[in-house]
């Protein structure tokens, strides 16, 4: 289980009618959506236009604990954070809790490469990334 940090990026989820699958639960499909959606949320409020045209993320694995199911209308709190960085990568943690009952229901490990949009390929991660990261 991931301790959430104090500097870690809130997001507010509420859960919507089309995120509930047949079990009438969030389906695990939803949460992937939602991890990328929080990573780009955090990007783009620690970053100007300008850093972003130089750089862009892509996922290159998910590791994911479902940990209790939630339901129509729930209301949740994503956590992300980022922890150390190799070369060309990052791991970004986001834990989803939810807000009434403080538990946490799913935590996810993202690992994330540092891509150069005009070549498309991979690129060493900066100092000035790691200094946007908390990293």
């Amino acid at each position: 289980m991931f301790t959430i940090p104090h500097h870690a990026f809130e997001v507010p989820i509420n859960i919507q009618q089309n995120d509930i699958d047949r079990l009438n639960h969030v389906n695990n499909t939803v949460y992937l959506k939602w991890v990328q959606e929080v990573a780009i949320a955090n990007w783009e409020h620690i970053t100007t236009a300008e850093q972003r045209s130089k750089w862009i993320w892509v996922v290159a694995r998910h590791e994911i604990d479902y940990l209790r199911p939630c339901f129509l209308n729930d209301e949740l709190l994503a956590y992300t954070w980022v922890v150390p960085a190799v070369e060309r990568g990052s791991d970004r943690i986001v834990v989803f809790k939810n807000k009434a009952t403080g538990k946490i229901v799913t935590q996810v490990k993202s690992n994330w490469v540092l891509v150069d949009p005009v070549t498309q390929r991979g690129t060493p991660i900066t100092d000035e990334i790691k200094q946007l990261l908390g990293i």
